[in-house]
């Protein structure tokens, strides 16, 4: 059985998609070929998201940032796309050829918490149980 290719999208690649392809990795099986990208490519996968996934057991330190546009540039297909962020953000993911499904699941920027380094860490921990669990719905809907 072919796997099914799926691409989480955002801003700059460096907190919710990342940890929507981490979590696909980590939970999806062999049945998922998961990736992330941007708009345009960050500097990185931010540092409190590498702390919090690290919390779940998720090492993010060989991860890096890449921009949607590369990947389409390459010519990779995906099965499904999925944007995570803003509808603003979300309306202009290009097209990607053979694209049978296009999810919308519009997640806070942990990158933009604001407040002490505990309420930043507790805000990302939010955006990171949020995500997992839509990614554990997401597999089971392939189940």
């Amino acid at each position: 059985m072919d796997r099914i290719r799926v691409l989480f999208l955002c801003g700059r690649n460096t907190a919710r998609s990342q940890m929507g392809e981490a979590f696909l990795r980590a939970l999806g099986g062999d049945r998922f070929d998961a990736w992330s990208a941007g708009l345009e490519a960050g500097e990185g996968v931010h540092p409190l998201v590498q702390e919090v996934m690290r919390e779940v057991g998720i090492d993010m330190s060989s991860h890096y940032s890449k921009s949607a546009l590369d990947l389409l540039e390459k010519g990779m297909e995906f099965d499904v796309v999925v944007a995570v962020c803003d509808a603003a953000v979300a309306g202009r993911c290009p097209d990607y050829p053979g694209v049978s499904r296009r999810l919308h699941w519009p997640f806070p920027d942990p990158a933009a918490a604001e407040g002490s380094l505990e309420e930043r860490l507790e805000q990302t921990r939010r955006v990171r149980d949020m995500i997992r669990r839509a990614v554990e719905e997401f597999i089971g809907e392939y189940a």
